[in-house]
């Protein structure tokens, strides 16, 4: 995402093909912002708050906002703070030239803080980044992103638990097989399965909600986050500075404390994580031999270059590789975490790159999965000839339930194992080789309500009970959010 220099006389060797010139404006070489990819993988939006100009933006910010502290507290001119704000403007600086002289200095910030002090003039110039550092300015710049980057992830994750609710409110009643290791288990209801998937996003809000004070926190510490260079006024002028951002002051610089922005990655790349197993759900409902679901199919869509007839379910499998790269996202930090003394420059590379990807690929997957599921195709015929697959036997919990009323639950285990084994072998319904059981005869068993009990719509527990109870806890939260955005916005 950063830029870098290059020149019209610049030539490359590329095997086989001699020397390239390389062109003024680089092309994108990272899937996120490839003009030919970055659409199937990333958001547009969130790319939007991760680009250069975005982030050179944030660090001004950041020295306009100390800038006015400062002059809140009589430590720089109220007119030096007032060309600085005014010259504050991304748009007023050369960011390929930033980036070469950033390639000259090996200092990411002090091209900018020169380029600043010209825009804002001599006078007003001397009192850039008056007794900060650069870990201040770079890290509140950060957060500043941060924030603007989970409003994005915010408001996508409750349109997707706003379509997970309408599915497990418009299937709350349809039987479907349960699976568990791949293998036909017991009959669930299709909007159960929505509504466990609803409670996990729920459970995000909550963390979202959760990291969001401890991440949203700005820096000001100066060079050992002494605040040694603002005399008296360090804790005021960090309080000044960060009630002007609107972000939280910290209680003590956090300089080489990292566990803000490894929450809020970790947060994130779980809701990545979800939405894969989201999409691989799909995914796996689609194969031919079970066709219970089917992504959206747009005419033209191509499955397949040399297989004409092929749906293949390709925007699940994009969700499935966003999520998969966001795995290493959460270790990654965590590695970051591990700075020396009171700080280096060793570990911020790490958070530069880890942070904007992360945000991108999760706002890339949290779009595509809500458009996934809202043109999801359901296939009642397919659910109904797969719950009656096997017949009765995927019955044996019941039968063996009522039976162990009778005979205790682990002898009537082995006795309807037995019957189950059998019936798989020989093809016969389970019931017929139940009721034909010695000890089930024995055991003086309602054989007739043993039959009523094998047929799988009639064993569904409490699947509608629990499909309302998720959907009344989330709309619950949905409509707190709603009314705090709504207040959010009047004020």
């Amino acid at each position: 995402m950063s830029s870098s220099e290059h020149h019209p006389a610049d030539t490359r060797v590329l095997p086989e093909r001699g020397l390239l010139p390389v062109p003024d404006t680089p092309d994108p070489s990272h899937l996120l912002d490839s003009r030919i990819l970055r659409d199937l993988f990333s958001s547009e939006a969130m790319r939007a708050v991760f680009t250069d100009r975005a982030m050179v933006q944030s660090w001004l910010d950041a020295e306009a906002a100390l800038a006015g502290a400062q002059s809140d507290l009589g430590i720089i001119p109220a007119h030096a703070a007032a060309q600085i704000a005014a010259r504050a403007d991304a748009d007023l600086f050369d960011l390929d030239l930033i980036g070469a002289q950033i390639k000259e200095t090996a200092h990411p910030l002090v091209p900018l803080l020169r380029a600043l002090a010209a825009q804002a003039g001599p006078k007003a110039g001397a009192y850039v980044h008056y007794g900060a550092t650069t870990q201040d300015i770079t890290d509140t710049g950060l957060v500043l992103q941060v924030r603007d980057a989970l409003k994005l992830v915010r408001s996508r994750l409750y349109g997707l638990m706003g379509v997970l609710a309408s599915l497990a409110e418009r299937h709350r009643d349809v039987p479907m097989v349960g699976r568990t290791h791949a293998q036909h288990a017991l009959p669930i209801t299709l909007g159960f399965k929505f509504a466990v998937l609803l409670a996990e996003c729920e459970r995000h809000a909550a963390r979202l909600d959760d990291v969001t004070p401890r991440v949203l926190v700005g820096e000001l510490g100066g060079a050992v986050g002494s605040m040694a260079a603002f005399g008296d006024h360090g804790p005021e002028l960090q309080d000044r500075m960060m009630g002007r951002l609107g972000l939280g002051s910290a209680v003590v610089p956090w300089h080489t404390a990292r566990d803000g922005l490894v929450e809020v990655v970790s947060v994130i790349a779980m809701i990545g994580a979800t939405c894969g197993k989201i999409a691989n759900e799909v995914r796996v409902l689609q194969r031919t031999e079970v066709a219970e679901l089917e992504e959206p199919f747009i005419p033209g869509k191509v499955g397949s270059s040399t297989m004409p007839h092929k749906r293949n379910p390709m925007f699940c499998e994009y969700v499935i590789s966003s999520a998969l790269l966001c795995r290493q996202a959460p270790a990654n930090m965590l590695a970051a975490m591990h700075q020396e003394h009171e700080r280096d420059m060793s570990l911020w590379g790490v958070e530069w790159a880890v942070v904007p990807e992360t945000f991108c690929l999760v706002g890339g997957v949290l779009e595509r999965t809500v458009w996934i599921l809202e043109g999801l195709v359901v296939n009642p015929d397919a659910l109904r000839r797969n719950l009656h697959q096997l017949g009765d036997l995927m019955l044996s919990e019941p039968a063996m339930m009522h039976i162990a009323a009778a005979i205790g639950k682990t002898q009537a285990h082995d006795v309807v194992y037995r019957a189950a084994m059998s019936a798989w072998e020989s093809q016969r319904p389970l019931r017929d080789v139940l009721i034909e059981s010695t000890e089930v005869v024995e055991s003086g068993v309602d054989r007739g309500r043993l039959v009523e009990l094998l047929v799988p719509e009639a064993y569904l527990g409490s699947c509608g009970v629990l499909v309302d109870r998720a959907l009344s806890s989330a709309r619950s939260l949905m409509e707190r959010s709603r009314r705090a955005a709504v207040d959010g916005s009047a004020a």
